[in-house]
């Protein structure tokens, strides 16, 4: 496909993406109020744990309408990963042959329910890291939480979880692309680990290693599971030529 084909795909393919987190992003505005009762719960369970006054404060006037926005964007990306997704996949699969694509289909949806398997643990992360980071809170005093950054974290911690389940799955779709071959990912796998486990330090703020590990292990299985699906595919093509 030439190049200008290409710009033009990925023009249509945004504007799609944009269109589908506008419509999400409605669904998020007047569900605003729950949602941000859901998200500011591991706060509150802080609080009420160790008996201390914790509350989230606005700093500035145009706050509330900004996290209002940023809050029903989050949902949107949630709820719409389905369709995001096919976007996505639909930009690449272009280059795959007519057998290739059925597989592409499958691999799309295996990687909605990975995307929010990784958002799923991000959650269940969320209220430990937020109760460590809380017991730093000196005895009879309080803390105003910048709902601007608690907020954002919160936000960025549960899509980066989410976004980090489905790389493997990028990772065979570009090898049924022809994009990159098995050999290329055997040998990066010592990298993969150690940018899980970073990932796992990075994003799990608390004292024990059983956490990092329990949050790095299941991105570690994916990155061989895309390492196997690799192999396979590489070496069925190997026999058909």
């Amino acid at each position: 496909m030439p190049l200008r084909e290409h710009l033009t795909e990925l023009r249509k393919r945004a504007f799609l993406i944009a269109a589908g987190l506008v419509v999400g992003a409605l669904a998020g505005w007047l569900l605003y109020d729950p949602l941000l009762e859901l998200l500011t719960r591991p706060l509150h369970l802080a609080a009420s744990t160790q008996h201390k006054d914790i509350a989230l404060n606005f700093t500035a006037l145009g706050s509330p309408l900004d996290i209002r926005i940023k809050v029903s964007l989050f949902l949107a990306v949630l709820v719409t990963c389905p369709w995001w997704l096919y976007q996505v996949w639909a930009f690449i699969t272009p280059g795959l042959t007519k057998h290739e694509k059925r597989y592409a289909y499958g691999f799309l949806a295996s990687a909605v329910p990975l995307f929010l398997g990784g958002a799923a643990l991000a959650w269940w992360v969320l209220p430990q890291a937020v109760d460590i980071l809380a017991s730093f809170v000196p005895d009879g005093t309080s803390q105003l939480v910048n709902a601007q950054d608690y907020l954002t974290f919160v936000m960025r911690l549960v899509l980066a979880f989410g976004v980090a389940f489905v790389l493997p799955v990028l990772l065979v779709v570009l090898n049924f692309a022809g994009i990159v071959r098995h050999e290329t990912l055997a040998r990066g796998w010592r990298w993969a680990v150690l940018l899980a486990f970073v990932f796992a330090a990075v994003m799990t703020p608390t004292p024990d290693a059983l956490t990092m590990v329990l949050v790095a292990a299941p991105i570690c299985v994916l990155y061989f599971a895309a390492l196997g699906v690799a192999f396979w595919h590489d070496r069925r093509v190997e026999r058909r030529t």
